[in-house]
């Protein structure tokens, strides 16, 4: 059964940290958001491959982990109440008369938009999954591809497999508020950053974590969705069973453009071509920020995307609001709704 059509003032497909801010310069024109993502939480490849990660070129901020900075960019976005539909790709893009665009996602949502911004980073993501038996069956219950707030995971049994950055980071992290964290890797080395793992290899000497190494995942065990344990073997058919309410597999996320490679936008090198004065890209009403576009001179950084946020939201507008006239006021002047 087809779902109703959501109406919105501007769909914006990425749920990263430019597209959060993208919410923000749209909200502060007046102009409603739909927010998409392929990833079952917002922050993109911030929240999904380096939580933990220092960033020192946000201005304001000589350091921030990247999971704060995508909070602090949730709560920025928070006054002007964006609806997030994650957990789902844009499947479909098609014109819907008046200039309008009918997006249609890999779970029947459908939503009408008088602008789009495609603000997909890298492309879509999409994790990579262990192939396990009966995996679909804990999949959003105890089996998670990222972690959205760690207090959600407060006191509980936690097997971590991967052996790279996002593995260590997270295991770093919940050390702390976890009941006890199992690092499962086929290897003892791993793939990180020299630091986190001498951190990581400190902690594994006390009781909040085990290094679980040699070893793979194998089973699961459990009923109705709730982990009971995480079996895991060596290659040579060592077996054990880990108590465990949660299994993270930090096994890395699959990218690319996806469906938008058919949208008939002018592309270079898997990057869509935009006019850097308004990030509109050759279809009109269709803009493009952040790292999945591209111009002459553009640079990569968090802080151009925002740049491009801003434009791509004064550009649109006049197609959101065709008989006014946009008179410019700094956000200190106007101000920011409460409430």
């Amino acid at each position: 059964m087809t779902k109703d059509i959501q109406t919105t003032d501007v769909a914006i497909i990425g749920a990263g940290p430019v597209g959060l801010f993208a919410v923000f310069e749209c909200g502060m024109l007046k102009m409603r958001c739909h927010v998409i993502d392929s990833l079952e939480g917002i922050g993109g490849q911030c929240t999904a491959l380096y939580p933990e990660k220092p960033i020192y070129d946000i201005p304001g901020y000589p350091c921030v982990h990247a999971a704060e900075l995508i909070d602090q960019l949730e709560t920025q976005a928070a006054p002007f109440d964006p609806v997030y539909q994650l957990a789902q790709q844009v499947d479909s893009l098609v014109p819907n008369g008046d200039g309008r665009w009918l997006l249609e996602t890999s779970n029947g949502t459908r939503i009408d938009a008088k602008a789009v911004v495609i603000a997909a980073g890298a492309g879509a993501f999409g994790p990579n999954r262990p192939p396990l038996e009966g995996l679909e069956d804990y999949e959003g219950k105890s089996i998670f591809y990222m972690v959205r707030r760690r207090e959600d995971l407060r006191g509980r049994r936690i097997v971590i497999a991967g052996g790279g950055d996002s593995a260590v980071d997270w295991a770093l992290s919940l050390s702390d508020v976890a009941e006890k964290v199992y690092v499962v890797h086929r290897r003892d080395r791993f793939r990180a950053a020299p630091e986190s793992v001498a951190r990581l290899h400190a902690l594994a000497e006390t009781s909040k974590l085990d290094l679980v190494v040699p070893y793979q995942l194998s089973g699961l065990d459990g009923s109705d969705g709730k982990l009971s344990a995480v079996r895991v073997s060596t290659l040579d058919g060592e077996e054990r069973s880990l108590e465990a309410d949660i299994l993270l597999p930090f096994y890395g996320l699959a990218t690319s453009l996806g469906p938008i490679a058919g949208w008939g936008l002018n592309a270079e090198r898997n990057h869509i071509l935009v006019d850097p004065a308004s990030s509109q890209t050759n279809q009109p009403g269709i803009f493009a920020i952040g790292d999945v576009s591209t111009y002459n001179g553009k640079l990569k950084l968090i802080l151009t995307g925002f740049s491009e946020a801003a434009m791509a939201a004064h550009a649109i507008h006049p197609l959101v609001y065709p008989e006014q006239e946009l008179h410019f006021e700094y956000s200190t002047s106007k101000g920011v709704p409460i409430g």
